[in-house]
């Protein structure tokens, strides 16, 4: 081996190194210091319906999931959600980044009288928790409109998959 490319080989190991133990040291602290862990997951909570009345609930900690159907009948069961599922939903909802949503996300003209959807959802970890009451009829930003709609298809897909399985 020439003496050229040892030089090469030991200036690039002395710039590589540090770099990736620097890179492993800051995204561990990152991690380590996230503000919202699965590990301290506890529970979900998902509400939603026409104006003030948020009648479909959901609740992964005590599993109560009700619902109003078509033709206006309120439909009770108990629904378990597994860990990946929960998981799944956690991920979503900081891919989305949810933890950096608004807490309340109405419409700015609350003079209007059309009735709109609204949504509620909540993520409980063991040292606090972030709730969102969302309008469909928010005007705010539309990519925080877009995150909040693509996040509550997430939890309803989960919701229907979850009562089809447990279903059969």
């Amino acid at each position: 081996m020439s003496i050229n490319r040892t030089k090469k080989i030991v200036l690039a190991a002395s710039v590589v190194v540090p770099f990736l133990l620097y890179c492993m040291y800051y995204y561990g602290m990152i991690i380590k210091n996230a503000p919202y862990k699965f590990a301290e997951f506890q529970s979900m909570v998902f509400k939603y319906g026409k104006g003030d009345s948020l009648v479909n609930q959901y609740n992964s900690k005590t599993g109560d999931y009700q619902y109003m159907t078509k033709d206006g009948h309120l439909v009770k069961k108990h629904l378990h959600l597994n860990k990946d599922e929960l998981l799944f939903l956690h991920r979503k909802a900081s891919d989305l980044g949810f933890w950096d949503f608004p807490a309340n996300e109405q419409p700015r003209d609350t003079s209007r009288k059309v009735v709109s959807p609204h949504y509620y959802m909540e993520f409980n970890y063991a040292h606090k928790s972030k709730k969102v009451l969302y309008d469909d009829a928010f005007d705010g930003d539309p990519s925080l409109k877009d995150a909040n709609q693509r996040l509550i298809k997430e939890i309803q897909k989960v919701l229907d998959e979850a009562e089809i399985r447990q279903n059969k």
